[in-house]
């Protein structure tokens, strides 16, 4: 099992737009095969920055997970909204292994 974390760099004026697609995003995550912990848009210090944040089985499943999603109705529309409302600046994965108990 390891966690995906998304790092967002959003432009501070389309905060909105950005909610929208995390809320997206938290219907088809779950539906294509990822544990979904949360989107997270900035509140309080950094307007930018924002965070997605999955967990999955493998890298096989995150390969098969990534081909479900990019096949799925919202998951495709999602993917086209960012790119018209372009309120995505940057866009940063880092995979991690928890090697602690919470």
């Amino acid at each position: 099992m390891f966690t995906c974390v998304i790092r967002y760099h959003i432009d501070p004026t389309k905060k909105d737009a950005f909610i929208r697609y995390a809320r997206n995003w938290a219907e088809a995550i779950p539906r294509c095969g990822a544990d979904l912990v949360g989107y997270y848009a900035p509140h309080e210090g950094s307007t930018t920055l924002a965070y997605g944040i999955y967990n999955i089985e493998s890298l096989a499943a995150y390969e098969a997970y990534r081909a479900r999603l990019a096949a799925d109705p919202l998951g495709r529309e999602n993917y086209a909204f960012a790119q018209a409302e372009k309120f995505l600046l940057r866009e940063d994965r880092t995979f991690l292994k928890q090697v602690t108990l919470p």
